[in-house]
């Protein structure tokens, strides 16, 4: 797979800093964070968190006054930044941390422009950025599980299948998610009804976005399916290494 370079650009006022670490291993997933920069105003107390955080994730602080009340200049500063960065060819995508509907123009110009965007934000962030992006992650998953109950899960997850969604579910696996998961394996689906799972998720993300299996609680697409049990399954050899397995389903 391809290693994108990234420009990491998170707006300070519209996330915690609770969980970068998680965020950055995160972003590693789909490329290498060549720039980070993080934009606000440090001389309010509020942002006095964020210290200790950058110096030990190599994140750049951008100084962006409050020159007035109620209104986010450090937006309109990583927007120049990030307008900037594209002209310079740099990276072959961007990921815009942030929960601010006023990034949707931003995220859809740099798509335009040929860069993957990827966004993160917490839960309440606004449809229409979401939408702009090429995958939009939400910050709750992000965060670690408790010791105890990793080791709990662990135990409880040897040799068996995945039964019903893990503790960090954000949202059900309603009608609506079922149905759509239904439709696109339909879509993608050969002359004898079975549909490659690699390419599900990445056509599923097409269509929403904010798609993700952790959403619901499950690690993994695969355990998604097996949990919403109305697909056949069959895991057919690779014909490379004997452990890697294909994975197909179709409608029962």
């Amino acid at each position: 797979m391809l290693d994108h370079k990234l420009a990491v650009l998170i707006d300070a006022d519209n996330v915690p800093y609770a969980n970068v670490k998680e965020m950055l291993e995160e972003i590693s997933k789909s490329g290498t964070p060549t720039v980070k920069r993080i934009y606000g105003d440090w001389t309010k107390p509020h942002l006095s968190g964020w210290k200790n955080v950058l110096l030990d994730n190599a994140i750049t602080p951008i100084q962006q006054y409050s020159y007035t009340t109620g209104k986010n200049s450090s937006d309109s500063a990583l927007i120049i930044d990030a307008m900037d960065i594209l002209y310079s060819e740099k990276v072959d995508g961007f990921c815009i941390v942030s929960s601010d509907s006023d990034f949707t123009r931003l995220a859809t110009r740099l798509r335009e422009a040929g860069m993957l965007v990827i966004g993160l934000g917490e839960r309440k962030t606004p449809a229409p950025f979401i939408a702009a992006c090429n995958k939009f992650i939400y910050l709750e998953i992000l965060k670690p599980v408790e010791k105890e109950e990793s080791t709990k899960a662990a135990v409880k997850s040897v040799a068996k299948e995945v039964s019903k969604p893990g503790q960090k579910a954000i949202d059900k696996v309603d009608k609506k998610t079922v149905t759509m998961i239904v439709n696109s394996v339909d879509d993608l689906a050969d002359e004898t009804g079975w549909t490659f799972l690699g390419s599900l998720g990445s056509f599923i993300s097409k269509k929403k976005p904010d798609f993700d299996p952790r959403n619901y609680g499950f690690n993994k697409l695969y355990d998604l399916i097996k949990y919403i049990n109305r697909f056949e399954i069959d895991e057919r050899d690779s014909g490379g290494h004997k452990h890697v397995k294909h994975i197909y389903l179709r409608l029962k």
